[in-house]
């Protein structure tokens, strides 16, 4: 016989010495028979809104930070989340990033199973599903939905790996979760907080209007068993003051019976990372326009632009100007146009001609302009991208921009690595510097010219390699390569802004963001400060179960 005080302290003891592969391959049922094991399970809150950009993966982050702050193991989770902005795991998996910006927050490094299912659309009708990391294929929503009950298999598995390690999970929703005619279809929003048996928050944003009526709205189209699900509301993005809101804070309790538990207000100094587009076009809007100390770097707004948060480290930056755009004449305002990654480069490349982009960005090179491309950004600039296989669209072959002397081929296996690389091209190397970032493309690039490549990748998801990537013309004011998050290090984003004010308008600066990754910590612990300020957190720590 095995007493209880045994069996609770095997239990730890596993807990603390299997490795995370090992439970995911469910070895402890071989170390401990059914009568003796006990298996632990997560406390849990659900984070849903009443649309998008409401402010839910940011809420989501913010409450990651204080659960680590105050000492729980907490890790995110979003069972279906749509974007173009994705990353690569320690093992080669594919996951959204806003899960990896709530790992980040939560201290802990990200995993797929945070995001069992991630859909890149490829169309306005189709996306690239991707399961646990791996492409499964394309599919239109009606086909997708047709794979629900084996995809609900695939979401849990997932969520029941992670609570055998954390101690909270934070479950976010996505868009609505009033979406009456997707309830039968439902993987993300109230059927998953009814399969993890989540108490839910529901999150509105007040800044665009109509937040009493979105509320209640939400309450009134759900059925009796989810109002019973909801515990309470969060609204976001307040400005003004509080006290005028009050009557309203009354209503909303007592038309809905659901207690209001936190007025976020609105911040402009945190900065966190967003992957939804609705932020992307914001910031297309709203760019500002460069002091006379700042090198002027834009980023075309590519119909499927994705990994734009390539970007976020230049934007941060006090000696750059970064802008969005997409009209032709403002290629010439800048000392650096980048063509970003893209879910569907043909098209992005037919877009770029018939809207005159390409055109300008062609002869800004010839006026002495300097251009770079990141993955599906940098295949746009050789001689021609082919896609016999139909990988992306229905368009076959386009030519590029003959701005580098190559051409790719997309092909049907997708490249999802982390890699650790060196610099070749000294204007842009710190001595002996590694760089760190990540692949994710379908196409093989064919060097035709002399041109030298850019980096030598030495290591592919820990393995050690030999490989060259991306190139830069003779001239040096033509480059490229497939790694992602490559301004992210530090060196080489340094070593960037001297080259371009070398060769622009302005002189050195002693102006930067000494380290990034300090800086993003430092963001999250803002974040969290302010949500203590604005949030309920001992009647949240109570719906919780802590």
């Amino acid at each position: 016989m095995v007493s209880d005080g045994a069996r609770s302290y095997q239990v730890i003891w596993l807990r603390r010495h299997l490795t995370y592969d090992a439970l995911r391959l469910c070895l402890v049922p071989k170390l401990m028979t059914e009568e003796t094991m006990t298996v632990p399970t997560a406390k849990n809150l659900m984070i849903l809104g009443t649309g998008s950009d409401v402010g839910k993966s940011i809420l989501v982050a913010g409450l990651c930070r204080i659960l680590k702050q105050d000492g729980y193991r907490v890790a995110p989770f979003k069972a279906q989340n749509m974007a173009l902005n994705s990353y690569i795991t320690l093992d080669g998996g594919e996951m959204g990033r806003a899960q990896v910006v709530q790992a980040e927050a939560a201290g802990i490094e990200p995993h797929v199973d945070m995001n069992p299912i991630l859909l890149k659309p490829t169309s306005n009708v189709g996306s690239q599903i991707i399961v646990h990391g791996k492409v499964l294929g394309n599919f239109t929503a009606e086909e997708y939905y047709l794979k629900k009950i084996e995809l609900v298999g695939k979401v849990m598995e997932s969520y029941r790996c992670l609570e055998e390690k954390y101690d909270v999970l934070i479950l976010e929703g996505a868009g609505s979760a009033a979406e009456v005619n997707l309830r039968d279809k439902d993987l993300v929003n109230l059927s998953m907080a009814e399969r993890a048996n989540a108490p839910v928050v529901l999150v509105a944003d007040i800044d665009r209007g109509g937040v009493f009526a979105s509320l209640v709205g939400h309450m009134e189209l759900f059925t009796a068993e989810e109002k019973q699900m909801v515990r309470g509301f969060i609204i976001n993005k307040f400005r003004g003051d509080p006290s005028l809101l009050a009557s309203g804070l009354e209503f909303i309790e007592a038309r809905t019976g659901k207690p209001v538990l936190g007025l976020v207000h609105y911040f402009t100094d945190i900065h966190i990372p967003e992957e939804d587009s609705v932020a992307l076009d914001l910031k297309v809007r709203l760019n500002r326009a460069a002091t006379a100390e700042q090198v002027r770097i834009g980023v075309i707004r590519l119909p499927h632009i994705s990994n734009y948060t390539d970007f976020d480290s230049l934007e941060q930056e006090p000696a750059v100007s970064l802008s969005y755009f997409n009209k032709p004449e403002e290629v010439f305002d800048q000392d650096l146009v980048i063509l970003p990654g893209s879910k569907n480069t043909l098209s992005d490349l037919l877009y770029l001609r018939e809207q005159g982009l390409a055109e300008a960005i062609i002869s800004f090179h010839a006026e002495g302009g300097i251009v770079a491309g990141i993955c599906g950004g940098y295949q746009m600039l050789g001689l021609r991208v082919l896609d016999p296989l139909g990988v992306e669209s229905g368009l076959r072959e386009m030519n590029g921009l003959n701005l580098l002397n190559m051409e790719t081929e997309l092909l049907g296996d997708k490249v999802t690595t982390r890699v650790k690389a060196k610099v070749l091209w000294e204007e842009l190397a710190e001595p002996e510097e590694q760089i760190h970032g990540y692949e994710i493309h379908m196409g093989r690039s064919k060097v035709l010219g002399t041109e030298a490549p850019l980096l030598e990748i030495v290591e592919r998801n820990g393995k050690p390699v030999k490989i060259q990537d991306g190139l830069v013309s003779h001239d040096g004011r033509v480059w490229g390569s497939y790694v992602h998050g490559f301004f992210d290090n530090d060196g080489v984003r340094h070593c960037l802004i001297n080259h371009l004010r070398t060769e622009g308008r302005v002189g050195p600066t002693r102006k930067r963001v000494h380290s990034f990754h300090q800086w993003k910590e430092e963001q999250y612990d803002k974040l969290a400060d302010h949500l203590r300020l604005h949030l309920d957190l001992e009647r949240i720590y109570q719906i919780i179960g802590l």
